[in-house]
């Protein structure tokens, strides 16, 4: 069963960049062991949020420096795809570029997550879904290339709507059998696909939109994933209702008070309210900026109170979107 390692928050400023991504704990997504704040590689191409066409290119230079300094704060596990792109850059061959020695060899405990699913074509624009087993095939060969890997670590099928996976689970367990896929994750799924998914392969990681007033109906889901040991990884943590698109929703009030009573942003307090949901809550906040990276990192040690939590829960579920 996996574990999660308690570590005592320190008592400083959250915003402090020499604060570790271990502070928050770890799991396991099957064997291998990640740091629960993580890094979502989604921005990285791009400024702004929201994948579109027409994004405005990230500095080369600066992506880079994100992703090494994410990874000497202790971020050890990387959230990425290769339909993260934009017209001159993409997340995984700025991982790639970034991380991967001449050899190409990458940290010997760096765990990249990618998904499959989703299709982009050229110009960004968004394509029809891989469905069939020689479509989902084809991305994960991409992802190999991209990353200049010989196998993934965790790749998670991507679902739109509420059809069965057992076909596009089927494929993408069969490349785990032939070695190109180590373990199998699902994303936006319902609890009714995670058991089929779980009836055909082992399923390491859940990842569904979770947040701070953001599906408060999925409670009961999130805690019977980590009574299964199945990590549970919400997307959109901080953006909560502005979500995919950028947009900026005005905070409650509870987020507020909270952060000002530990000298922290709201994003921090979003994403502390998120790993104390439990232990296999794993944050995979994304930025392009260096404080933000420092920032989002240091929120792991941010411990709430039970007054915190209650007060934020109420929140929660009076904001849900």
């Amino acid at each position: 069963m996996p574990t999660t390692t308690q570590t005592q928050p320190q008592p400083q400023t959250h915003t402090h960049a020499s604060v570790h991504a271990s502070a928050a704990g770890t799991w396991t997504l099957g064997d291998l062991t990640v740091n629960r704040v993580g890094f979502g590689s989604m921005r990285l191409p791009q400024t702004g949020e929201a994948l579109v066409e027409h994004a405005v290119p990230r500095d080369r230079d600066q992506a880079i420096a994100v992703l090494r300094r994410a990874v000497e704060l202790g971020v050890n596990h990387i959230d990425t795809a290769a339909f993260y792109f934009s017209s001159l850059r993409s997340a995984n061959e700025l991982i790639n570029s970034a991380l991967a020695s001449p050899t190409g060899r990458y940290p010997d405990d760096l765990v990249i997550t990618t998904k499959v699913g989703p299709a982009r074509d050229a110009s960004g624009a968004w394509a029809e879904h891989a469905r069939t087993p020689r479509a989902l095939r084809a991305q994960v060969e991409e992802n190999l290339r991209q990353l200049g890997r010989d196998h993934l670590d965790v790749v998670n099928l991507r679902v739109l709507g509420t059809d069965s996976v057992a076909e596009r689970f089927g494929a993408l367990a069969e490349l785990r059998e032939a070695g190109l896929i180590r373990h199998l994750g699902l994303s936006n799924i319902t609890p009714e696909h995670l058991a089929e998914a779980r009836r055909i392969a082992p399923v390491v990681c859940v990842q569904n939109m979770y947040g701070i007033g953001v599906r408060p109906e999925y409670a009961d889901f999130v805690r019977d994933c980590g009574k299964q040991g199945i990590a549970f990884v919400p997307f959109y943590a901080i953006a909560a209702a502005g979500r995919e698109s950028g947009a900026k929703a005005a905070e409650p009030e509870e987020v507020l008070a909270v952060a000002r009573a530990h000298d922290a942003s709201p994003a921090q307090i979003r994403l502390a309210w998120t790993l104390h949901q439990g232990p296999h809550l794993l944050a995979i906040p994304g930025t392009g900026d260096l404080a933000h990276l420092a920032a989002n990192v240091a929120a792991g040690a941010i411990a709430l109170t039970a007054d915190e939590l209650a007060l934020l829960d109420a929140a929660h579920r009076r904001t849900a979107a």
